[in-house]
């Protein structure tokens, strides 16, 4: 049936790109669909999604109930983040009544890279008129990949390395959903845009308009840069005598972004802080990066000493290692960027969006890093990668049909290319994704407690504070429960309660004060001369203690036995 539907409304599709499609849907999808998912030990999550996939799961059940409170700091609405992606899963599970961790890990994944490498197909062979070209950037948005396999492969024997240059690549798009829908978005958008710009359909332009007007509430790092490069693509245009249809296209996008976008954030202009280079420093710095010592040691020393001359080609090596490093086998692309740079007034307005995007995508990060959480910038980064994709996979359609070679040649080049390319994806699925046991996991009594607390009454619940001590204790023994693995808001994403104080990781990266809240946490749990306990459960307004008993074993009897409503061997749950 699904098989008839998609050819039925994607005809220009052929046969071998449908392979390609299926494959890479595939191909993505396992680093999402076996989380989520009851097994003997409880439910396990791979990758990230034990900390990511919790957050959102999280914010979905709070946005089904109507509610923009932060669910997992009481008393605070939902600031500085992009809710786009949860409000339409939230939207989803309140039609179908379809859970959230289902909907989020086994449903909405696979339909979205499978309507996104439909789309990756459909804009480019829209624009080059070219099978060949469609089919490889598809196959690189699937698969592209870096260097940092070859790296591990030297070091380690083994084809680890994915994120060695910083950036995550293609193989995982799923684990960041946002990230994923806006680039289903994005191509959906440029598709409709560039034919409506050809056929001068105003009713098209409209559509992108709020197409790319609401990217910023989706990812906002793709609002950001989709925003920059209709500017700059606009007023190319403009200077070609095209007239004015994208500047107005760029206008209204522009007023959509800020209209959505400003009411849910907050201090946004203090999120962005100048620090050049720091990317490249902790790449050289860091064990789990690159890690070239040496180079650490001569790039700090530099700046110290004002060595601007030997800084400067000392960090120009860096960020080549920093930029090829994550290119991977989508290098190919610069004979076409050099051609294009050669012949630069012959650009299109399409080809002068697609190279604003990669510039911008590797400058901010370069230049800036991220309040609280520095490392979140090279977000920007992940948009550079998958449109150096497209261009490659362009280049490479274009070299493969104007080719003279014998054919033999161009066959043995193209598998060197694809070898070159998959290793990233084999290592990356093989490493994190395959094995049998997961890192993390919430156990069948854990769930059963869970369970019990979300047929409770609304209200706050109060959670022990995550202990980074005991959690590197438990590290080689997996699957760890959520509680040893990272901060996470696990209570609040199963329980559908809101919680005081859970995942501190986040509430650092969207700007709330949370300290002090953790200090006053940790003392209620861990002090037992600490006089505030009635104050703090009566004016924050806590209902409900959930307590982790191998936890609280460590420290003291909490003293709330007549208000305890559930208990197992894991957890033991009070109302006040």
């Amino acid at each position: 049936m699904l098989k008839k539907v998609l050819r039925q409304y994607f005809p220009e599709v052929n046969h071998w790109a449908w392979f390609l499609i299926f494959i890479g849907t595939l191909t993505w999808s396992l680093t999402m669909v076996k989380s989520g998912i009851v097994y003997d030990y409880g439910m396990g999550f791979w990758g990230p999604n034990g900390h990511d996939g919790v957050w959102h799961i999280s914010l979905i059940r709070s946005l089904a109930e109507g509610s923009w409170k932060m669910p997992l700091f009481a008393g605070e609405n939902i600031n500085n983040y992009h809710v786009g992606f949860d409000l339409l899963l939230a939207i989803i599970h309140k039609l179908t009544l379809i859970p959230v961790h289902t909907l989020y890990f086994q449903i909405i994944p696979p339909l979205t890279a499978l309507f996104t490498g439909i789309f990756v197909y459909k804009f480019v062979l829209y624009w080059k008129k070219s099978s060949t070209a469609s089919w490889w950037s598809t196959f690189f948005v699937y698969f592209g990949g870096g260097w940092g396999w070859i790296i591990t492969l030297l070091r380690d024997k083994n084809l680890g390395g994915e994120s060695l240059f910083w950036s995550q690549q293609s193989i995982s798009t799923l684990v960041n959903p946002p990230f994923a829908l806006s680039l289903l978005i994005l191509f959906a958008g440029l598709y409709f845009l560039l034919k409506g710009l050809r056929k001068k359909e105003n009713r098209l332009l409209v559509l992108v308009t709020f197409i790319f007007g609401i990217l910023v509430q989706i990812k906002v790092y793709a609002g950001i840069l989709i925003l920059i490069a209709l500017f700059t693509s606009g007023i190319w245009r403009m200077y070609k005598r095209k007239g004015v249809s994208l500047i107005k296209v760029f206008a209204g996008a522009l007023i959509v972004s800020i209209l959505i976008f400003s009411p849910a954030s907050k201090d946004t202009g203090q999120i962005l802080v100048f620090q050049p280079f720091w990317f490249l420093d902790e790449m050289m710095a860091t064990p789990d990066r690159f890690y070239w010592p040496r180079m650490a040691s001569a790039l700090a020393n530099y700046k110290l000493t004002g060595n601007w001359i030997k800084a400067f080609f000392a960090y120009g090596l860096a960020f080549a290692i920093f930029w090829f490093g994550n290119l991977g086998s989508r290098i190919i692309k610069e004979p076409l960027f050099f051609k294009d740079l050669k012949n630069i007034k012959l650009l299109s307005f399409l080809e002068v969006f697609l190279y604003t995007v990669i510039l911008s995508g590797v400058l901010i990060p370069t230049f800036f890093i991220q309040r609280g959480t520095p490392w979140n910038t090279i977000q920007f980064l992940y948009y550079t990668l998958i449109f150096s994709g497209i261009l490659a996979g362009v280049g490479l359609g274009q070299f493969i049909q104007n080719s003279k070679l014998n054919t033999l040649i161009i066959y043995i080049i193209v598998v060197v290319v694809v070898l070159l390319t998959i290793p990233t994806t084999i290592g990356t699925l093989w490493y994190h994704y395959i094995p049998v046991r997961p890192p993390a996991k919430i156990s069948n009594e854990e769930l059963e407690a869970l369970k019990f607390l979300s047929n409770q009454p609304e209200g706050i619940v109060l959670t022990q504070p995550f202990d980074k001590d005991l959690a590197l204790a438990a590290v080689d023994y997996p699957p760890r429960p959520l509680y040893l693995y990272e901060s996470t808001a696990y209570v609040s994403a199963f329980s559908g309660k809101t919680t005081y104080l859970e995942d501190e990781v986040n509430l650092e990266i969207t700007g709330y004060d949370w300290r002090n809240r953790r200090e006053e946490v940790e003392r209620f749990f861990t002090d037992p001369r600490y006089d505030g306990r009635v104050e703090l459960l009566q004016k924050k307004g806590i209902t409900y203690v959930y307590v982790i008993n191998n936890i609280q074993d460590l420290y003291k009897d909490l003293h709330l036995e007549p208000d305890k409503i559930f208990e197992n061997k894991e957890i033991t749950i009070y109302k006040i």
